[in-house]
């Protein structure tokens, strides 16, 4: 299946410009809990509002206990240092259903293969299943799956270069995007915020999308992997239609409906029971 140019947009189907505080200070939030930390002159770029604004948006945020602000942004609160140190990443939610789609996915997976896998929690259930398999080639940018696979016997395990993430255990930015470039893979496992026949895929922040437009440009076949709750849940900037994927692995969660419009868009959907 040849896939289309990715276009890159910060829409989604609620709109930037004039985002009700509520749904912003959200959404700033999902941004923070994805890069660790941000500038207020980015987030008053990327949400079309005036710095002022962002500021108490940040003032709230860190009233309410989830963030500490600091000169010119802002920056999560973390309670220790855990997600580092022990490799756990933040987003635990749903984790039965992952489970599922992580074994549903490497089954998938046979022996003397290339792969990419994008970083984030489904991803990472993949990992931990696949590492009996002999002769494989795994690129990915999440560090905690680097660990798991490179020790394992078999398996030759490539990172790209950049900038660390400690939020999503991730290596990010040009140098990475680069990298995949020159990358040719039979599979990508890729991840995803939110997922929606008229949204298509949406990420918390601009940090990634061009490293996941390199990563899907360099596999011949991409799963989506992702739960139901993912399915009509709109993040902040959108990556591109559905028609960027070739199949994508769920949960029984999903609604017949929601199933067969993906079908119908030309997306194989797959049920991890």
């Amino acid at each position: 299946m040849n896939k289309p140019n990715v276009k890159i947009t910060n829409t989604t189907n609620e709109g930037i410009t004039g985002l009700l505080a509520e749904p912003r200070r959200r959404k700033i939030l999902e941004w923070l809990k994805e890069e660790g930390s941000a500038r207020v002159r980015d987030l008053s770029n990327a949400f079309e509002v005036s710095e002022a604004t962002i500021r108490q948006d940040l003032e709230r945020l860190e009233i309410e206990g989830s963030i500490i602000r600091e000169h010119g942004g802002a920056h999560l609160r973390r309670m220790s240092s855990a997600p580092v140190g022990t490799m756990v990443l933040q987003h635990m939610e749903n984790m039965d259903k992952k489970r599922l789609i992580g074994s549903y996915a490497a089954s998938l997976v046979g022996n003397h293969e290339t792969i990419i896998m994008d970083a984030g929690t489904t991803t990472t259930e993949v990992a931990t299943r696949i590492t009996d398999r002999v002769g494989m080639t795994v690129i990915t940018n999440a560090l905690n799956i680097a660990i798991i696979l490179g020790a394992a016997p078999g398996f030759a395990v490539h990172l790209p270069g950049g900038q660390f993430k400690s939020p999503t255990l991730s290596i990010s930015g040009d140098h990475a995007v680069e990298y995949f470039k020159n990358i040719y893979a039979g599979k990508l496992f890729l991840a995803t915020a939110g997922v929606g026949a008229e949204t298509g895929l949406t990420y918390p922040s601009f940090a990634d999308l061009e490293l996941k437009k390199a990563m899907i440009k360099a596999a011949s076949h991409v799963y989506l992997v992702a739960d139901s709750t993912k399915v009509n849940k709109s993040s902040f900037t959108r990556l591109g239609a559905l028609e960027l994927i070739n199949s994508f692995i769920t949960d029984d969660g999903i609604s017949d409906q929601d199933a067969k419009e993906f079908e119908r868009r030309g997306v194989e959907v797959l049920i991890a029971r």
